[in-house]
């Protein structure tokens, strides 16, 4: 399922890495992660470190810079919380440009942007040099449960159907007339995002149905 589809974070290669079997990149994301997460967040030689290896696999994977930069824009609420940590946090106060701010809330916020950032890019990694469908073959390799992978799958499936209906639902409400400008337009954004859940819903419920009738019976073929 989704062979066609959730290709936007693809990026097609035929380097290493895209070749490396899609259970021992989740492995070694994984590896990666935990790693990370583990390390003080006062050790900045470490994660100068572990910045070089991976923009060494990105440089082993021929995927522009630019087109992991270009989606990082995901990163952008952990960037505002960090930003917001030396200031909201307490506990002695130091100085950064003239301006008080709290000394573990700036150390907190900087491994934070820090561990953040390269998990980000780690991930999108991943994604860059994995086709969809050979990524949720690799989790069945891992021996995930058989009805997450096959939630995930459906997930890729249609996420862009269900993001191409929210983009009709906004054509016909511009044409007449509608456009979201202050707060008195939320009610309305409100009902649209109840009918496309009710609408996928139902597109669920018939997907099953004509599942069960070819013969479904709690794992996906080949």
């Amino acid at each position: 399922m989704g062979a066609g589809h959730g290709h936007k974070l693809h990026f097609h290669g035929h380097s290493v890495v895209h070749r490396a079997p899609a259970h021992l990149k989740v492995l070694a994301l994984l590896g990666f992660m935990v790693v990370v997460v583990a390390t003080p967040r006062d050790w900045y030689a470490a994660f100068a470190v572990y910045l070089a290896a991976l923009v060494g696999v990105i440089a082993l994977s021929r995927v522009p810079p630019t087109y992991l930069l270009k989606r990082t824009v995901v990163e952008v609420p952990f960037v505002l919380f960090a930003v917001l940590l030396p200031f909201v946090a307490t506990g002695p106060q130091t100085e950064v440009l003239g301006v008080s701010v709290s000394q573990h809330g700036l150390e907190a916020g900087i491994a934070l942007l820090v561990k953040g950032t390269l998990g980000v890019l780690a991930s999108l990694t991943l994604a860059a040099t994995t086709e969809p469908n050979e990524l949720l073959l690799g989790l069945e390799r891992l021996h995930l449960p058989q009805q997450l992978v096959q939630i995930m799958s459906f997930m890729v499936r249609y996420l862009d159907v269900v993001t191409g209906e929210m983009q009709r639902m906004r054509v016909a409400r511009e044409s007449r007339g509608f456009t979201a400008r202050n707060p008195k337009h939320w009610p309305v954004l409100a009902r649209s995002a109840g009918a496309l859940f009710i609408r996928s819903y139902e597109r669920g419920e018939r997907v099953h149905l004509a599942m069960l009738s070819r013969g479904y019976t709690g794992r996906m073929p080949r």
